[in-house]
């Protein structure tokens, strides 16, 4: 594919999104327009005007465009995704254009992984109980203790992370400073394993599951990692073990979650994503016992648009310098 030069680009910056923050930052366009000043770099507050910008953009930055769209963005070259997950432009017409497709991949993994640590802590030390005995001002020390799910610590048990990717690896090195064991799960079984006791391929990870202590879903969203954890899964872990998801909605059999934690099966589980966002209020998964909802809060950070901003300059640089980009999405792999 050619690329262009900056003095013949025009870039455009469009995402809306109910969740303010995810729109991106006035940081990104002032800091490319600084960069290139020669450049047109459009940025939209709403999909509005979309379609009388797209047929004479080159570079789309945003979350998504549909196949009706990408028919009148004849001159489009790349997008860059700012969301990590890329399922919603996993499209015939997409993968068929030559199009190239970007992630920011890397840019939420150390929120998420401190997050993730959060949720741990929280699930080992009881901290949703606490809290809630707070709100009705009760000393509730005894009646925490009682709980069939004890206090306990993190140091010396089994964290396994199913995708071990750049947020499972932020993870292993912070749960390391806790002296967990750490465990991933790759689609190869392969990966740095630097901050990791062992590296398992995918089809291992039922024979992994009884060991586990802690179980954390980092995957991708994929055809093939629709509920990876389910009933038979959850039958297979420890009893009393705690579930953490962070992925991806999909990846969890919700149902079979709500079961376990009524039964006793799991111990406890954490959740920062849910098939359908905003979780409905009528959800069960609000009034299920020893479970801990933050409502897709992992990934945010105060720090979020300068590093989604520094990775597309350096993506930028390396497109107008004719070198090879990073962070290509993998349309065989659907990330």
């Amino acid at each position: 594919m050619n690329r262009t030069r900056p003095a013949e680009t025009k870039l455009v910056i469009c995402v809306w999104h109910p969740f303010t923050f995810w729109r991106p930052q006035p940081v990104m366009p002032l800091t490319i327009r600084a960069r290139w000043p020669e450049m047109r770099v459009v940025h939209l507050p709403d999909y509005d005007r979309l379609p009388e910008e797209l047929p004479d953009t080159d570079i789309f930055v945003g979350y998504s465009l549909r196949a009706g769209q990408l028919l009148h963005a004849k001159k489009l070259k790349w997008i860059h995704s700012t969301a990590a997950g890329v399922s919603q432009l996993m499209y015939p017409e997409l993968r068929d254009s030559g199009i190239v497709v970007t992630n920011p991949s890397g840019v939420f993994s150390p929120p998420m992984a401190e997050h993730t640590m959060g949720l741990l802590l929280a699930l080992a030390r009881n901290f949703p109980g606490s809290t809630r005995h707070q709100a009705e001002a009760h000393w509730g020390q005894q009646a925490i203790w009682d709980q069939p799910q004890r206090l306990t610590e993190l140091g010396g048990k089994v964290l396994l992370i199913i995708g071990f990717g750049s947020i499972g690896r932020e993870l292993a090195k912070r749960a390391t400073a806790f002296d967990m064991r750490v465990w991933g799960v790759t689609r190869s079984g392969k990966g740095d394993a630097a901050h990791a006791e062992k590296l398992l391929p995918a089809e291992q990870l039922e024979e992994a599951l009884p060991h586990a202590d802690y179980v954390v879903m980092a995957a991708p969203e994929t055809s093939e990692t629709r509920h990876l954890i389910g009933a038979a899964q959850i039958a297979r872990m420890k009893r009393g073990a705690r579930l953490i998801n962070v992925g991806r909605g999909s990846l969890l059999d919700e149902s079979a979650l709500i079961n376990a934690l009524e039964t006793g099966a799991l111990g406890g589980a954490a959740l920062d994503v849910t098939d359908i966002e905003p979780l409905p209020a009528e959800s069960p998964l609000w009034k299920t016992p020893n479970l801990f909802i933050t409502p897709h809060t992992s990934a945010v950070s105060d720090r979020l648009w300068q590093r989604e901003t520094a990775l597309l300059v350096d993506l930028l640089e390396r497109w107008f310098e004719g070198r090879e980009m990073f962070n290509q999405v993998d349309f065989a792999r659907g990330y």
